[in-house]
C-alpha cells in the first residue's frame, strides 16, 4: 500500500492527452478532458447483518468502486470501500473530498447517471447514446447531439475496458474472496497500483 501513491496519480502529468486523442479531429471536443470515471462494482464477501446496504441494483453483493482512468488506460484516482448499494454520485461526492480535485476549467467524461456538474462532462439526455447497434447496421448520427454522444461514448468506454481487463488478469476480482472487508479493500487498491506499473514497465 506504500507503493499505491506512486504509481496511481492523479495531476497534470498522468492527465495528459496522448496524440491519439489531442490530434484527431474527432475529439476536438474534448481537448480539457481528463479521462473517463465510473463507478464498477466487484464482489465482495461481507458479514450477513451488512449484506443489504452492500447488495447492488444488479442484485449482486458487492462494492462500489468509483474509478478515473486517463486514456492511456491508466487508474489515476481509485476510490474502494462503498457498499453496492450507494448511488454514484455519492461516491463521487466522497471522492471530492479525497483528493479528486478537479481543476475548474478540466472535467472527466462521466454517465448520465452522475448529472451535469463541476468536473464532469456527460451525455445529452434524450438523445441515442449507445450507438453500436446502428452503427452495424450502417446508420450514421442524424444531428450533431447524437455525434456528440457518440464521441462521448466512444471515449469513457475506457473505465469498462479497463475493468474488463484488469478483471481477466486478477480473477480474484470475478469473486468474492474469503478475507475480512478491510483486506478486500486494499486488495482492489493494490492490483489497481499492479495494473499501473506493468503498464509502464511492459509497454
Amino acid at each position: 500500500m506504500a507503493l499505491y501513491p506512486l504509481h496511481v496519480r492523479f495531476n497534470s502529468t498522468t492527465c495528459a492527452l496522448p496524440s491519439s486523442v489531442a490530434d484527431n479531429p474527432k475529439y476536438s471536443l474534448f481537448k480539457n478532458c481528463l479521462g473517463a470515471l465510473d463507478g464498477v462494482f466487484v464482489p465482495a464477501r461481507v458479514p450477513i447483518h451488512k449484506q443489504s446496504n452492500f447488495r447492488s441494483r444488479k442484485a449482486i453483493i458487492s462494492q462500489n468502486i468509483l474509478a478515473a482512468v486517463n486514456f492511456n488506460f491508466e487508474f489515476v484516482y481509485v476510490l474502494v470501500g462503498w457498499e453496492g448499494s450507494a448511488h454514484d454520485t455519492r461516491v463521487f461526492n466522497d471522492a471530492c473530498s479525497k483528493g479528486l480535485k478537479i481543476p475548474g476549467n478540466k472535467y472527466f467524461l462521466a454517465d448520465a447517471g452522475y448529472g451535469l456538474r463541476k468536473g464532469l462532462m456527460t451525455p445529452y439526455r434524450g438523445v441515442r447514446y449507445h450507438l453500436k447497434e446502428q452503427a452495424a447496421a450502417g446508420l450514421r448520427p442524424e444531428n450533431k447531439k447524437e455525434l456528440y454522444n457518440l464521441r462521448h461514448a466512444t471515449l469513457r468506454n475506457i473505465v469498462e475496458r479497463i475493468f474488463g481487463c484488469i478483471k481477466k488478469k486478477f480473477a480474484i476480482l470475478q469473486v468474492a474472496p474469503e478475507i475480512d472487508l478491510k483486506k478486500q479493500v486494499r486488495l482492489i487498491y493494490a492490483l489497481c497500483l499492479l495494473w499501473n506499473f506493468k503498464r509502464k514497465h511492459e509497454a
